[in-house]
């Protein structure tokens, strides 16, 4: 038997449970507090966790050190792990549909924009309405703010793009037709910002892009569906939407609706420069005859 591999394999729980004990008291609350907060403790940084539950950030790490973790990284691993949802492939997912097709199922209709609604909703109950003002801030604040999306993010983070170009004229997206991502992280500091859409399956280039802005010291945002996203590690302001569906591609109804908030809530800091700048581009756009005037 290899017991320090069954021991590494153990969950939370059952490290705390073997060694709760053996914990001071501090610990034992620490420990508490994790089992009790398991999302915080995946997505939130060390300092966050200390103030919301009134405790050292070293006192996490010796909880971590206490049930035999290397570090709190690795414990916020084991939490990111336990309440990342497991993924399934587009097929395995595709094939439930059709199963239930072939049994006569005909309420995809009806569970599909139920699950849709009631993402929205939590979505609304669930939000962190100051990580988003402060994010909205940073954002408005920005010098230069990059957005990218690979694979089925692309296209959202294009309507994002065109949205935001409306009221500003610093937004810009990177990696589009081809062009080098490199080229465009090139010279990003902490004067800008850098905002990443990623759903499962995660591209790497939005991994690495998300490592690398952070690198640069960029206030780099990311936006997801599940705490257990590899970019989360690099974001300044990490937003874990939900995304629940019978379908077998990720719902991208909430991204969209954030996205939404997210624009309009900049155009009411931007004032009357945003007022004047959506002005001149409904100008530019009928002159060029881009939209119909009749």
């Amino acid at each position: 038997m290899n017991i320090r591999g069954d021991h590494l394999a153990a969950s939370f729980e059952e490290r705390m449970a073997r060694n709760f004990d053996r914990l001071s008291d501090k610990l034992r609350l620490a420990a508490e507090y994790v089992a009790a907060h398991p999302v915080d403790i995946a997505t939130r940084s060390l300092r966050v966790v200390a103030q919301e539950s009134g405790l050292a950030p070293a006192t996490f790490s010796r909880l971590a050190r206490g049930l035999d973790y290397d570090s709190f990284e690795e414990l916020r691993e084991a939490m990111r792990a336990k309440i990342g949802r497991r993924v399934n492939s587009f097929a395995e997912r595709a094939g439930r549909l059709q199963t239930a097709h072939e049994a006569g199922e005909t309420g995809f209709v009806e569970a599909h924009v139920t699950a849709c609604q009631s993402n929205l909703q939590t979505l609304l109950s669930d939000i962190d309405r100051a990580l988003l003002e402060r994010t909205v801030e940073r954002l408005h604040a920005a010098r230069n703010v990059l957005l990218f999306g690979a694979l089925g993010s692309t296209g959202v983070v294009e309507y994002l793009s065109y949205m935001a170009n409306f009221c500003s004229g610093n937004w810009s997206m990177a990696g589009r037709m081809g062009a080098s991502l490199g080229a465009a992280l090139t010279g990003m500091d902490a004067r800008d910002a850098l905002v990443i859409v990623t759903k499962p399956p995660y591209a790497t280039r939005s991994i690495e892009a998300a490592h690398m802005g952070a690198a640069q010291g960029a206030f780099v945002v990311v936006i997801t569906d599940s705490p257990a996203c590899p970019a989360l590690s690099s974001a300044s302001a990490g937003f874990v939407l939900p995304t629940d569906s019978p379908h077998f591609y990720s719902s991208y109804v909430t991204t969209l609706a954030f996205m939404e908030v997210l624009v309009g809530m900049l155009v009411g800091r931007a004032g009357s420069v945003a007022r004047a700048r959506i002005a001149q581009v409904e100008e530019s756009s009928r002159r060029l005859g881009e939209v119909w005037d009749g």
